[in-house]
């Protein structure tokens, strides 16, 4: 069986990460921030994707933040004083450059469910930064969740809170991530939807994206992040690729 590399877990600003070490690194310095689901699953054992973090030469770093939804909202069971969003740029961010001497225009965001809602909000809401970034089943309108979810009740007074809060509702006209893809399997009930609601909303607004909401394959679970996992990663590389090009 050929090397895979290896995986590791770190602290990064207190709290665990697990980090990713591709066989041979891509010669640009590319590197993934992956942003787990509402169910906490993390990667390491995920073969279909670390194949293709392997095959394209990127390393991976994947902080935990509990059920945080990726918010800027303060998440008890994450960090009493910290969000995960500020987590991801105050901590992670310079985790990656003092690593990996990777900094804007070469770091990605990829994630999954809620992770996948969060890695949109946060590139909309962060462009400059976040150039690429790739959403795999995202769990969109999560205010649909609000009365089962003690969590989400803990960050937000009711559900129109949650929703003014949303990925669809960060996109500015003028200024989004040059590179997105995100995709939604049709037998995804409670999330198709809200992503095709996105889609729509960038659509009209003409902001470049690429997505896919017809290939099915499992629902909502890993069997369909498992599926779209080389399309995820593969638009994750070329994209970074094309912005190395940019010349401004």
């Amino acid at each position: 069986m050929r090397h895979l590399g290896a995986w590791s877990e770190e602290t990064v600003g207190g709290h665990p990460c697990d980090v990713y070490e591709p066989p041979h690194r891509n010669e640009h310095g590319f590197v993934v921030i992956y942003l787990h689901g509402v169910h906490l699953n993390r990667l390491v054992d995920k073969s279909a994707f670390v194949e293709q973090f392997a095959q394209h030469g990127l390393p991976v770093v994947a902080p935990m933040t509990q059920r945080s939804w990726w918010t800027d909202r303060i998440c008890p069971e994450f960090d009493q004083k910290l969000t995960a969003e500020r987590h991801l740029l105050d901590n992670v961010l310079p985790y990656v450059e003092q690593r990996w001497g990777a900094k804007d225009r070469t770091i990605a965001l990829l994630g999954t469910s809620m992770g996948g809602q969060g890695a949109l909000r946060i590139a909309y809401k962060h462009p400059s930064r976040f150039p690429v970034v790739a959403a795999i089943s995202p769990a969109i309108d999560y205010q649909t969740r609000f009365d089962d979810d003690e969590v989400i009740q803990q960050m937000y007074s009711d559900p129109e809170a949650v929703r003014q809060d949303t990925a669809t509702l960060h996109i500015h006209p003028l200024n989004w991530p040059r590179h997105q893809f995100f995709s939604c399997d049709p037998a995804d009930y409670r999330w198709w939807e809200s992503v095709d609601r996105l889609r729509m909303k960038l659509y009209s607004l003409g902001v470049p994206h690429e997505c896919d909401l017809e290939t099915s394959g499992g629902g909502h679970g890993f069997d369909y992040y498992n599926l779209m996992a080389e399309r995820a990663v593969k638009f994750i590389a070329e994209r970074l690729d094309q912005e190395r090009r940019r010349l401004v």
